[in-house]
């Protein structure tokens, strides 16, 4: 393994990482505030949730040599930061177990991964370039606010995709860095090394936090995360058993629970980070981009407060533009296996439409309604075809 692993695979693990915290940590010290948490186990939070992403990731990627990426629930973090309020700590924590609980029975009686095979590709792929959509678009929406940042970026993600397309991602953050690092935007000397510390805290379940946050943090979990991190897998054509990995990222949330663990998933946007061909050209060996990821969250968690005021404190301007030239293969490889077939065609853009629209109801994201409207819309056109070719 260690003869094949490459600096590609190396950035590819970094950007996503980058990506992951930076693009949502803020949501989950709003969460833990919300919970009661203090500054010192809101670092153990964060140590929970990079170690757990850590050996999941890097577990599930050794076992099936495939790019499978974890992630926190952001979305559940969201709901968290406007569901706790009025429960204390330990009973959140006692949220987070039971949440785990129901990921872990889902995932040994098999339903989750019956439920997933009613997804055809067309749907998954145009799904997965809904979702990514709106960060292709952000490299352009923030060039509005560092022009020159953005712009220095693109330029050099057009040369280096021309001509040394393995390492086009590797030397755009490179010399993004470069600039802000030369510019003054980064302030390094208020950054210290300090190692995170993991505290308990002891459960409480309260059968009212269980029913009005632990079942809603389930589901959109289950909705609005695992579902497209399958759809990510199957897009770029990865089949790993689903079963054993979401028991097993139940079992995570249920262990590390009581240290700020709040609920493990599939990743998708990260995900696909690793799974496009800036990871590398041969798809075999993408899940070396993987690892290096896991790599980089057990980093991000030992040295939790440290890397939170790292990624905090680069320009968003930088992570909006790394993160859309990044996934914009991705996005594009998507948009082709969606519309590649005619007569799945309208039922994929469909998908494409609704996901991308950014529809939430019922506090369920819009990845999970554009896969309900993309199958539904499938199911009636062909059953129109169906009706009017009988004789």
């Amino acid at each position: 393994m260690l003869k094949h692993f490459a600096p590609q695979h190396l950035s590819a693990g970094f950007v996503a990482v980058l990506v992951g915290f930076s693009s949502s940590i803020a949501i989950v010290f709003q969460a833990a505030q919300a919970a009661g948490a203090t500054p010192a186990q809101m670092t153990s939070w964060v140590l929970a949730l990079g170690v757990g992403m850590a050996l999941t990731s890097g577990i599930f990627s050794w076992l099936y040599r495939q790019p499978v990426l974890t992630a926190w629930s952001t979305p559940g973090a969201a709901l968290l930061a406007t569901s706790l309020t009025g429960f204390s700590l330990a009973e959140a924590v006692g949220v987070f177990i039971f949440a785990g609980a129901l990921t872990l029975v889902f995932g040994l009686t098999g339903w989750f991964e019956r439920i997933s095979q009613f997804i055809p590709l067309p749907i998954a792929a145009a799904m997965l370039a809904g979702v990514l959509f709106r960060f292709g678009v952000d490299v352009f929406v923030a060039m509005q606010s560092e022009f020159a940042l953005v712009a220095l970026m693109f330029l050099v993600y057009l040369v280096t995709k021309r001509w040394v397309p393995r390492y086009a991602i590797m030397l755009v953050l490179t010399a993004g860095l470069a600039y802000v690092l030369l510019r003054g935007m980064v302030d390094v000397g208020t950054l210290e090394l300090q190692l995170a510390t993991p505290l308990w805290v002891t459960p409480e379940f309260n059968g009212m936090a269980l029913l009005s946050v632990g079942i809603p943090l389930f589901v959109v979990t289950m909705t609005s995360q695992n579902l497209p991190g399958i759809a990510v897998l199957r897009a770029n054509g990865y089949a790993p058993p689903l079963s054993p990995i979401i028991s097993w990222t139940g079992v995570a949330t249920v262990v590390l629970a009581p240290f700020g663990g709040f609920m493990f998933n599939l990743a998708a946007i990260t995900a696909a980070i690793c799974m496009g061909k800036a990871a590398d050209d041969d798809p075999q060996k993408r899940y070396l981009a993987s690892l290096a990821a896991s790599l980089f969250y057990l980093l991000v968690g030992l040295f939790g407060a440290t890397i939170v005021l790292l990624f905090t404190a680069l320009p968003a301007a930088l992570i909006l533009a790394i993160a859309g030239l990044a996934l914009l293969s991705t996005i594009a490889q998507g948009l082709h296996n969606a519309l590649a077939q005619e007569d799945e065609r309208e039922a994929a853009l469909i998908t494409f439409l609704v996901t991308a629209s950014g529809l939430v109801l019922w506090d369920i994201g819009a990845a999970f309604w554009g896969l309900a409207a993309g199958i539904l819309a499938r199911w009636v056109l062909r059953y129109g075809r169906q009706q009017t070719q009988q004789p």
